[in-house]
């Protein structure tokens, strides 16, 4: 199993408890840094909160079980606008 579904099992359920939607997991390099992508959907429109939010929410569960050896940058986003 890769880690973008070992993540995605990890958080899925505390994320659809709290609202919303889990659409994606992703985990990839890009200009030298390692990415854990998480893009969320809800009813109505995802705002910068609801990303704060869910990071929040998941941050926690992510340190706890400590899956991932590499430094990576958290990336909560929204399915509508995307990940930059």
């Amino acid at each position: 199993m890769d880690i973008a579904t070992k993540i995605k099992n990890l958080i899925k359920n505390i994320i659809e408890e709290n609202g919303y939607v889990l659409d994606n997991v992703s985990y990839e390099k890009e200009s030298g840094n390692y990415y854990l992508r998480v893009v969320i959907d809800k009813d109505g429109v995802i705002d910068i909160e609801d990303c704060v939010n869910v990071t929040k929410i998941i941050n926690p569960i992510l340190d706890e079980n400590d899956i991932i050896d590499d430094y990576y940058i958290l990336d909560v986003c929204s399915k509508e606008k995307g990940c930059e």
